[in-house]
């Protein structure tokens, strides 16, 4: 046993140590560079346990920087330069993000796309709901039915002028992505799209990249322990490249099958071709990652980004973050068709956002298109479903330093939820609304 039973975090908070969290750590920053060997980062983190217990003098914590120093200096002296470079990259990443979030600064990011949010932003304040204030007095007018509509029509017409784009490029396109963060409404949008494209004439052929999990031990894990599927490595992306270069060029490839009641991959399992006329679908988390697609022009791949780009302020002045709206989403369709606790689904969230934050978010200007699916009143239909859950979660989390994400996830969620006119009846969702991908009750099969 360690005689290192603590370590101080950068807020100065002392936790417990835990030397799984170091070989987490090192497989993650393994699995990046190609490597799966799980015993070996044991094995390693081990080595970095015994070489702090030499450096820390007896009684002292040593702080976070100088396990990470540690983990560094082992993974060099026993030849693991790539995962080391892996894991200083991630770590100098992770600063960063700190430093930004600290400083205050007026420049835009490269990342935001502006030109789609000044324009969401007209519609918000046109239809008089930029606000919170604004919204809950014209529902309190008896304008819920007006916002639905006109709501539900805005995403409607940007699912028509994404696939007019699609149509326009017809003769080139062998690859359709539809991709965007953790409940951004792909599954519905992907739907809809392809029944625009399938009465113009465009067979859409969907490969479902979920099948290249690798078996679930192989999977690498979060700094609490938990598998992360949030992050493309867990994919086998050099064989999705590979099958999607081959369909494209005409060949016959043989899809894996991946059974998530076993956590095993089954290779070579259902046979696939597409024809002359037809065209390659794929609705996926990390469809922008580079990896996935490499070799293929862009002149053959058609990009649709999604995002609930609402533009909404608190009455505090700030505006409501997608991330929140997509966190509440991913609670309620967890709880329905997952039988998952929406407490899971909050302490998870960490992750989610982290591989957002790496493998998504920095691709976001390279699309051809990007939807909003956001729609001011699901706030309505969120609030009384969840707003007991976010008060309790504040008062659990509010001490406690291992969750301090958690508590600032939940507190900044009902902060404003709580000003939110509520809406008890779900009925006046459109059947075949974005929204029922979460609440349930869509004309669609999910």
């Amino acid at each position: 046993m360690s005689t290192i039973t603590q370590v101080k975090k950068r807020s100065g908070e002392v936790v417990e140590f835990k030397s799984e969290r170091i070989a987490n750590a090192i497989y993650r920053a393994a699995v990046s560079v190609g490597g799966r060997d799980k015993q070996l980062s044991e094995q390693l983190a081990g080595e970095v346990v015994q070489y702090l217990e030499t450096q820390v003098k007896p009684g002292a914590t040593p702080t976070v920087e100088e396990v990470q120093d540690a983990v560094e200096k082992i993974l060099i002296e026993n030849g693991h330069a790539r995962v080391a470079k892996a894991y200083i990259l991630y770590r100098d990443e992770r600063a960063r993000l700190r430093s930004d979030r600290v400083a205050s600064t007026d420049r835009p990011s490269e990342n935001v796309p502006w030109a789609k949010i000044w324009h969401v932003l007209d519609w918000a304040v046109t239809h008089d709901v930029h606000t919170i204030d604004s919204y809950n007095e014209r529902v309190n007018r008896g304008d819920l039915d007006a916002i639905i509509t006109e709501s539900e029509a805005a995403y409607h017409e940007d699912i028509e002028n994404a696939s007019n784009l699609i149509l326009e490029r017809r003769k080139d396109l062998k690859l359709v992505i539809i991709t965007g963060p953790s409940s951004s409404g792909k599954t519905t949008t992907t739907i809809k799209v392809s029944e625009k494209l399938q009465r113009a004439g465009i067979k859409l052929v969907s490969l479902t990249v979920d099948h290249y999990f690798f078996d679930l031990e192989m999977h690498p894990k979060d700094e609490f322990g938990d598998y992360d599927f949030e992050t493309p490595f867990a994919l086998d992306l050099p064989l999705v490249n590979e099958h999607i270069n081959r369909l494209i060029a005409g060949e016959e490839v043989k899809i894996p099958f991946y059974d998530f009641k076993t956590g095993k991959r089954h290779l070579d399992h259902t046979p696939m071709r597409i024809g002359a006329d037809e065209v390659i679908l794929i609705d996926s988390l990390h469809g922008l990652f580079p990896d996935m697609t490499q070799g293929i022009s862009d002149e053959r791949k058609f990009k649709l980004y999604l995002e609930p780009l609402l533009q909404m302020k608190t009455p505090s002045g700030e505006y409501i973050r997608w991330t929140d709206i997509r966190l509440m989403r991913r609670m309620l369709r967890d709880a329905s068709f997952r039988a998952y606790d929406p407490t899971r689904t909050l302490l998870h969230w960490h992750y989610v956002r982290n591989s957002e934050k790496r493998f998504i978010i920095p691709f976001i200007t390279s699309t051809d298109v990007i939807i909003n699916s956001a729609m001011p009143y699901e706030l309505s239909i969120y609030q009384p479903r969840l707003i007991e859950q976010f008060t309790g979660w504040v008062e659990k989390y509010r001490e406690d330093p291992l969750q301090k994400d958690a508590f600032e996830r939940a507190s900044r969620t009902f902060n404003f939820l709580k000003w939110i006119t509520p809406l008890d009846d779900t009925g006046v969702v459109p059947s075949d609304s974005v929204i029922r991908e979460f609440i349930g009750g869509s004309v669609y099969t999910y």
